[in-house]
């Protein structure tokens, strides 16, 4: 009879959980519209990466408003949520996300050319702003012409290559906080440092981003691309899935050289492989989980701090599970 009722019981949540879902649902649909919100969607197909268990929920906004919008309503209703880019840089875990995935990429990358200022929505991917500046001959990005992020996610981190960051052409951003405030930061408000910045101390969402370029030569700019993305294909493993660069680099050193002085070339966990090409860079050499990828993390820095005294940062952004 006990055994009995704790089934009925057992069903009873079941189908009130599931209820509540289906609301959460519908009302996602109704704030972003019907063809932005998914469920049960497999994390690992929106990740360069190719780790991760599913979401329950994600939605995809197409305007500021809905962003906005959107994060009210999850914050009222205590749902648990993240924000990802192009996913270029994030490491989900195996286990499922049972929250909302809030996806700000080709749905909301509006580029727009006034003079020397581009504004860019924030999911506008930095090849493309670059190539939008390359067209008015406007010089200065070329360094981020070949990295796979989007413009809100670069801006948040600082993201930077070849000797370019993007605190030399960012004059301004607009971001949201967690309370729903439009926050504007301009110039030396953003606090930019290596691979860091006030939007990602304070916890904020960037929606816009406006930067500050020189005119210049086509042509010239035309090159310095073509060089160094040549450069990327010739040092990068970019025909495997990876997270980009697995590792800040510490001062007065590079990641990859200490790596590889560690004998760690080719090391691997699982599907995860320290890459044969460049050893900053982690592979899925086609059924890594992100356990693996993780365990190779932190078996890296365990071995290049022992052998050493460098402890290494990781640069990707790592969601833990439960």
């Amino acid at each position: 009879m006990y055994c009995l009722e704790y089934i009925i019981w057992g069903i009873i949540l079941i189908q009130g959980v599931e209820n509540l879902q289906e609301k959460y649902f519908t009302e996602l649909q109704d704030i972003c519209g019907e063809n932005l919100v998914s469920r049960n969607v497999p994390l690992k197909e929106h990740t360069s990466m190719k780790v991760g268990g599913n979401a329950s929920f994600m939605v995809q906004p197409d305007t500021m408003e809905k962003i906005i919008s959107c994060i009210s309503f999850l914050r009222r209703n205590n749902i648990p949520f993240l924000v990802m880019g192009n996913g270029s840089n994030i490491i989900f875990p195996d286990e499922d996300y049972d929250g909302v995935i809030i996806k700000i990429c080709s749905k909301f990358s509006k580029i727009e050319v006034n003079g020397e200022y581009i504004t860019a929505e924030a999911g506008a991917l930095l090849c493309k702003v670059a190539n939008v500046a390359l067209e008015h001959s406007l010089t200065g990005l070329e360094f981020a012409s070949g990295i796979p992020g989007t413009i809100g996610g670069a801006a948040f981190m600082n993201a930077g290559a070849y000797d370019g960051e993007m605190k030399q052409v960012i004059a301004e951003t607009l971001n949201i906080d967690m309370d729903g405030n439009l926050i504007r930061l301009r110039g030396e408000e953003h606090n930019f440092s290596y691979r860091y910045s006030r939007i990602q101390e304070e916890g904020l969402i960037c929606l816009k981003v406006v930067l500050k370029l020189e005119k210049g030569d086509p042509k010239e700019i035309k090159a310095k691309m073509i060089d160094l993305n040549n450069r990327r294909r010739e040092k990068q493993p970019l025909d495997m899935p990876s997270a980009g660069s697995v590792f800040k680099r510490p001062k007065g050193y590079f990641a990859g050289k200490l790596i590889e002085d560690c004998g760690l070339r080719g090391f691997s966990i699982g599907g995860a492989q320290v890459s044969g090409k460049h050893c900053g860079f982690i592979v899925n050499t086609g059924n890594a989980t992100s356990k693996d990828v993780v365990s190779l993390i932190e078996y890296i820095q365990k071995t290049v701090f022992e052998k050493t005294g460098v402890l290494l940062e990781p640069e990707v952004r790592i969601i833990r599970g439960k």
